[in-house]
């Protein structure tokens, strides 16, 4: 099969996937996302056309009522499956058929929705789902074998050669060791990133139960997940100004809906990422003061 990988902001063109399609662990796009879901999940729902197999994904969207009558989409909420991966199931896979491409997510999830489409359903390595729900929620300890994963993916996430040999290296159950070489390489590589990351995250300031930095200026890459989760360390909701973008991020289980509170249509309810023009708005959600925040 043709490998894919996209972000809910970046799809490819239609007319560059071959054959059937199925999209796995893509969220349709909110308004946060420069044009949102009508002008860019839907014109590639609308290109893929009846090439379009299954479009497989569990993040919340106020658009999924649009094709409750259509099987090809098998959409949950993020509540409901913290993960991808365990709603592609072999009975999922044999209703489908034969299809040509796959276009997943660049994340841990992702890319063993993928490889699980690709074995049949079946997952790659036992405790496969379990994994991507621990990694995708941050909720549980991940096994080693999906930490390495991981941390290459943090490290390199737009290596797509790289993404391609860990779907390949999970769509084969681990069974060519050779293949652990360029992923620990990468993963070995987010140490420096992971130092920057914590020299950033001494400058949280905690405000009215949120903890806010603004990461714009920094001596290198940051992981900006850790960076998030560093500041709920300290709060319980974290606030990342990084250049134009807020990024914003409380625990899965803690019952927090920035959707709701933002009045977007989709995306996850617990990390949303807007634009910084919206600080206002996102200070005043979130009962900070303006002053109080110093920004």
């Amino acid at each position: 099969m043709n490998l894919c990988f996209a972000t809910p902001r970046k799809l490819p063109r239609a007319r560059d996937v071959e054959g059937r399609v199925v999209v796995l662990d893509i969220a349709f796009a909110s308004e946060a996302s420069g044009g949102g879901f009508e002008k860019i999940t839907l014109p590639f729902i609308d290109g893929l056309g009846p090439r379009l197999a299954a479009w497989v994904d569990h993040h919340d969207s106020l658009h999924h009522a649009r094709f409750a009558d259509d099987p090809r989409f098998v959409l949950t909420t993020k509540a409901q499956h913290g993960a991808c991966p365990e709603l592609v199931t072999p009975e999922l896979v044999a209703r489908v058929g034969p299809v040509d491409s796959i276009v997943c997510h660049t994340d841990f999830d992702g890319l063993v929705s993928a490889a699980k489409w690709m074995t049949g359903g079946v997952e790659p390595y036992p405790g496969a789902d379990a994994d991507a729900r621990a990694i995708d929620t941050r909720l549980g300890t991940p096994s080693p074998v999906a930490n390495r994963f991981d941390r290459a993916i943090r490290a390199r996430s737009r290596d797509l050669g790289l993404l391609g040999l860990m779907v390949r290296h999970l769509s084969t159950g681990l069974s060519d060791a050779s293949l652990w070489v360029d992923i620990d390489a990468a993963g070995r590589e987010l140490q420096a990133i992971e130092a920057e990351t914590r020299r950033v995250a001494a400058r949280y300031r905690r405000v009215s139960g949120v903890a806010i930095v603004d990461a714009s200026t920094r001596e290198g890459p940051i992981d900006k997940t850790m960076l998030l989760l560093l500041g709920q360390e300290r709060e319980r909701v974290a606030l990342v100004i990084d250049g134009d973008t807020l990024n914003l991020a409380a625990p899965f289980d803690s019952g927090l809906d920035f959707l709701k509170m933002l009045g977007l249509s989709a995306g996850m309810p617990t990390r949303v990422s807007v634009p910084r023009k919206r600080l206002g708005d996102v200070l005043k959600a979130l009962g900070v003061d303006e002053v109080d925040a110093g920004l």
